[in-house]
Order: C-alpha cells, then structure tokens, then sequence
C-alpha cells in the first residue's frame, strides 16, 4: 500500500508546459585575454599583464619569476561581444577589445 501511495504521487511535468518563453534575446560573452606582440605599447609593469603572462608560461610547463617578465609589448584584455538570437554557424559579429591597462596601443598585436 505504501509503494502504491509513493508511485500515484510522483509524477514529472515539462518546462514547456509550466513556462512560455515571451520572446527572443541575444547573449552577451565575456572573456579575458592577453594581446602579445606590441611594440612597446604594452601595459609596461602592470601586475595583472605579468601575471598572466606568468600564468599563460606555466600552462606549457616553464617555470618563470614574475620579477623577470616585462609587460611593453604585451597587454591585459577584455573581450566582449552580444551574440544575437539564431546566429547560424560562420557567421560574423561584432567584438570589442578593451584594454584593462596602461596599453597605449594594441596595433600589431596577437
């Protein structure tokens, strides 16, 4: 009796039947990145630029000091772009890329 009373009161509904979507939007991406290759427009000594610059060395399995790293042809970025609704495969959108830093400059950079 008790198995019976469990089983009748389980029982599972799907969104589509408990919500309605009322409309369509776009998302929004952010990233972070490091810009490499400028010619000494970098952020110079900024922390944030060497440290992921440090980071980024030990992902390939170097060890470095951060005292020995150099950000001026290197810079701190954020990556930021709206994806719209039912973008297909290959298709173009907008990105910007923003210097967090002191870069001067990101021409020529990577």
């Amino acid at each position: 009796m008790i198995l019976a009373v469990s089983t009748s009161l389980a029982f599972a509904d799907r969104i589509k039947d408990l919500a309605s979507v009322a409309g369509v939007r776009s998302n929004q991406l952010v990233g972070y990145g490091v810009v490499v290759g400028l010619a000494g427009t970098g952020d110079g000594t900024s922390a944030l630029t060497t440290q992921s610059l440090q980071s980024m060395i030990a992902q390939f399995g170097l060890v470095t000091d951060a005292a020995n790293l150099s950000a001026k042809n290197a810079a701190a970025v954020m990556v930021t772009a709206d994806l719209p609704p039912f973008m297909k495969p290959g298709q173009r959108m907008d990105v910007t890329v923003s210097t967090m830093g002191a870069a001067k400059s990101l021409r020529g950079g990577t």
